[in-house]
């Protein structure tokens, strides 16, 4: 796949996998100055204090609509538990908001850890792997699955979605918030996951696009592709599909 075709987050997730020399040679110096710098919104300045577990803890689908919602002030800046003290003292320097305690609503401040699945009860559902916002568990349908753990955000998303319950978190650190999370590790988990939602809607537009497909083969020879013979049953058979061809156009745009 072309890479310009990735939006910006993909772009830096493609990067994060070459080492310092090869990221020189793939944006040789100068290229930068081909498009004109853009402007950073306090949302951004936000987005970039979280820790991007995307652990939705905070009442939100993602960390970028809670950095959202804060700049536009519909949220406080203690709703986040992974970021803890420091990442509310973070937040509060970037609102010019005053400094409170996490709210326990939302979580309390913890020790960091990782997802880890007992091999001897999975049964390859594929649930955990769908909801993992960091896209680091990997298995196939039926069979054990694992999960990468340098790349776990310890989101736990995937604890309830298992339905044997073979899912459990280990400790990886004593620290916790961002004296257990780094800066480095916190914009890979934002690009994995920035990733992800373009791989997703990427599948769900070339699923979509094979039905239309399929549906107007279909249409274009409906006497042949159906066992109705009734010509009354056939022209409601083809209203039926031109109407789902025409909804499935209007979502594509």
């Amino acid at each position: 796949m072309a890479r310009e075709r990735l939006p910006a987050g993909a772009r830096l997730h493609c990067r994060l996998r070459r080492r310092p020399a090869e990221r020189r040679q793939a944006c040789p110096q100068g290229a930068h100055h081909t498009q004109p710098p853009q402007r950073v919104s306090l949302a951004d300045h936000i987005d970039a204090a979280l820790p991007q577990t995307q652990c939705t803890r905070c009442g939100y689908a993602d960390c970028r609509a809670y950095a959202e919602a804060l700049a536009a002030g519909e949220a406080d800046i203690n709703q986040c538990p992974p970021g803890g003290a420091e990442g509310v003292a973070r937040l509060a320097a970037l609102t010019g908001r005053d400094i409170r305690p996490l709210n326990p609503e939302h979580g309390i401040e913890a020790t960091r850890g990782v997802a880890v699945i007992d091999e001897a009860w999975c049964i390859g559902c594929t649930l955990c792997i769908k909801a993992c916002p960091a896209d680091c568990i990997v298995g196939a349908p039926k069979a054990m699955h694992l999960i990468v753990e340098s790349q776990c955000t310890g989101c736990e998303l995937c604890i309830p979605a298992c339905p044997v319950d073979c899912i459990s978190m280990r400790d990886v650190t004593t620290a916790t918030g961002w004296a257990a999370w780094s800066a480095p590790q916190a914009e890979e988990a934002r690009d994995r996951y920035a990733f992800r939602q373009f791989r997703r809607q990427r599948e769900t537009q070339e699923n979509d696009a094979r039905l239309q497909a399929k549906a107007e083969a279909k249409l274009a020879d409906l006497p042949a592709a159906s066992v109705i013979t009734d010509p009354e049953q056939l022209a409601r058979k083809r209203a039926v599909i031109e109407a789902a061809l025409a909804r499935a156009r209007a979502r594509r745009g």
